[in-house]
């Protein structure tokens, strides 16, 4: 099945572009209770993977053993702007563990703070590997890595212990066989994994689910907290999970990814859905987030008006005129 129209765009009352995707809602049990087009087409996870690669670093005891704080599990969960206080936590982390900022393998970007918005830094600023949307991910690596003795050189390499030990993992909270999981590189250098969008779907509503999941309830359990007691540091300043899971007064979890992917689980429904934007378009992705969440009920006034912005249903030029409209194009049709 084709990508469905999601987002339309219009100037003067006619259609100028159109963004396509595909939208699977799913519950804690597995099934897919709405969709818009296919709810399993495969799709890369990207950053939506987070919290389930965290999972050995939970599992596996190395949290307890450099007592990882609920703000440095949000760390785990991050894609950061590279403000003061994601590098102040990436820096608590690697103190605990003894390593310097050098050991991670995630490589350096322009933080995000400035990238995201395409504006540039302060000519005199430096940023190094503690400034990359993922060093939180990163240090928890590490940490698993020196917990468990195993070499922290090659960490990222998809045959290493820690990365066989997340695929695992991976494959359990998506209810996958684990050579189902296609490989692939991410921007971090971590391996990713493509999968249908229901899996990603379902592995929030899991997580959602947090001490009532019967495999992953404990760490399910802190994940879900640390993400939603700590937004700031799962995104940042001006970003949209932040905004996602501030209106959601602690009931949702939001995650986004690269390249047009964002996860949104609730925990009082215990259901989430995944969405893909086909070519990637962060501004259609974002309405059709809010959209998705209206059709299913989500919203009440208060939180429909805050995230009206993310909408962003008129479209204004350099001068400030109004030229167009963004609108939703796609009704979720519910599973029989």
């Amino acid at each position: 099945m084709a990508p469905t129209p999601l987002i339309q765009l219009t100037r003067g009352g006619f259609l100028e572009s159109e963004h396509f995707g595909t939208i699977a809602v799913v519950d804690f049990k597995g099934q897919v209770v709405a969709a818009v087009g296919d709810p399993h087409r495969v799709s890369f996870s990207r950053s939506t993977l987070k919290a389930f690669q965290a999972l050995p670093i939970l599992e596996g005891g190395t949290r307890k053993e450099f007592d990882f704080t609920c703000a440095e599990i949000a760390m785990l969960c991050a894609s950061h702007n590279g403000e003061p206080a994601h590098v102040q936590h990436v820096d608590a982390m690697l103190e605990k563990i003894h390593l310097p900022h050098t050991a991670l393998a995630c490589g350096c970007h322009v933080p995000a703070l400035y990238s995201y918005f395409d504006q540039s830094p302060p000519p005199d600023m430096v940023w190094d590997q503690r400034h990359n949307n993922c060093s939180g991910k990163h240090a928890g690596f590490l940490a698993y890595c020196v917990h468990h003795g195993y070499p922290a050189a090659n960490y990222v390499d998809p045959m290493h212990p820690l990365q066989q030990a997340v695929r695992q993992d991976v494959a359990r909270a998506t209810g996958m066989d684990v050579n189902a999981l296609q490989l692939g590189i991410d921007g971090c250098s971590a391996p990713n994994y493509a999968m249908p969008l229901s899996k990603i779907a379902y592995a929030y509503a899991r997580l959602a689910s947090g001490p009532a999941d019967t495999e992953f309830g404990e760490s399910f359990q802190l994940l879900a907290e640390a993400m939603t007691t700590y937004p700031e540091l799962v995104s940042g300043s001006g970003r949209n999970d932040l905004a996602f899971m501030q209106a959601g007064r602690g009931d949702w979890i939001a995650k986004v990814g690269a390249d047009g992917v964002q996860a949104m689980a609730s925990k009082s429904r215990r259901e989430a859905f995944a969405i893909k934007i086909t070519d990637g378009n962060r501004t259609a992705l974002f309405s059709a987030t809010v959209e998705a969440m209206d059709q299913l009920g989500w919203l009440d006034e208060v939180q429909r008006q805050a995230l009206m912005p993310w909408r962003a249903t008129q479209l204004y030029n350099a001068r400030g005129m109004l030229v167009g409209e963004r609108r939703p194009t796609f009704t979720l049709e519910k599973s029989t």
